[in-house]
């Protein structure tokens, strides 16, 4: 099945890396076998670090027709005078502008799928942006409470989810429920069926203590939580197993046995996915109504404008949306 309308991806904020890999992700279009994306935002953030073709359009169905010949930018308002390298609050400007155009598109169905390009939370709270990040915004403008959003990267061989995303170590065990732990879990096997094509998803849960809490003798947070929202998963006809040590969940091996693997906290789930897949890494939002990725990595201003950017995990981004949304599409039909 092919997809009638095209991508939409924010470039994210102008002095950082996003516009560089979005370009770099359209050279290698053919190679990649991408659909057809359009970049939203200020096309000269594209045009000062990157000399290939670019056709600024107004009409996002002329995407498609030009997307073989030149890169597609929809631009949005000026971002003011953009350094590589040198954030301001003008360009903080112009990536909030451009991801509220690029998440109303795909809302309105102008646009098959959303991919959101790195920015800079610092810079965005300086404009008054009160949202923990890009996921949380997204799910608003999508009518979706944040909990119910879920963050999942996915590599290759690898997907996790945290349950818990940025917040302090010390409380993460104050957050966690029997609840929260359920709804993140549900979210999760809808998603990799919805999204991934996964009819039958395999969950597998990771303790919060080291080795899952010896049954309590370091820890019953596993007794008292993990357990009881696994249970109440499997009652629902999900295939949940756990809670395992973390340190014995991402070998190889291990690997074969789940479909993705739902973590206590931020840094159990992201530090495995970019060890193994660090320039491959998407974050995926499931529970939205919306298909939503981006590449599992910041604005690396040190690096901008150099031409050093690495532009695989954008593609894996775009391939991954492209996917989902033809998924999604043919469920719907």
């Amino acid at each position: 099945m092919t997809m009638t309308w095209p991508l939409a991806i924010s470039m994210g904020d102008p002095a950082g890396i996003g516009p560089e890999i979005i370009a770099k992700a359209w050279a290698a279009r053919h190679d990649a076998q991408l659909p057809p994306f359009i970049a939203v935002g200020d096309a000269r953030a594209i045009e000062r670090v990157w000399n290939g073709p670019t056709a600024r359009v107004s009409d996002i169905g002329a995407a498609v027709s030009v997307f073989d010949q030149a890169l597609p930018i929809l631009s949005v308002d000026d971002a003011g005078e953009i350094t590589p390298g040198q954030p301001d609050v003008e360009g903080a400007r112009c990536a909030l502008h451009a991801l509220e155009l690029a998440v109303g598109l795909v809302r309105s169905d102008a646009a098959s799928a959303l991919v959101t390009g790195p920015v800079s939370k610092a810079q965005l709270y300086d404009i008054g942006f009160t949202h923990p990040g890009q996921t949380e915004f997204v799910a608003e403008r999508c009518g979706v409470a944040g909990a119910n959003a879920v963050m999942m990267l996915a590599g290759p061989s690898l997907r996790v989810v945290p349950i818990t995303t940025h917040v302090p170590l010390a409380a993460v065990s104050g957050l966690l429920s029997v609840e929260l732990i359920v709804a993140k879990g549900r979210a999760t096997a809808r998603g990799l069926c919805r999204n991934f094509g996964i009819t039958t998803p395999r969950l597998a849960f990771a303790g919060l203590n080291p080795h899952a809490g010896e049954s309590g003798a370091i820890g019953r947070e596993e007794i008292e939580l993990i357990e009881p929202a696994i249970a109440q998963l499997r009652a629902e006809g999900i295939d949940a197993t756990g809670p395992f040590a973390a340190d014995t969940l991402f070998h190889p091996r291990a690997r074969t046995a789940y479909d993705a693997v739902l973590c206590c906290y931020h840094d159990q789930a992201l530090i495995p996915i970019k060890t193994l897949h660090f320039d491959e890494g998407v974050n995926i939002t499931l529970g939205l109504p919306i298909v939503r990725t981006s590449p599992d990595h910041g604005t690396a201003f040190g690096i901008a404008g150099q031409d050093q950017a690495h532009p695989g995990a954008m593609i894996a981004a775009i391939a991954m949306a492209g996917d989902a949304a033809r998924r999604r599409a043919a469920l719907a039909n």
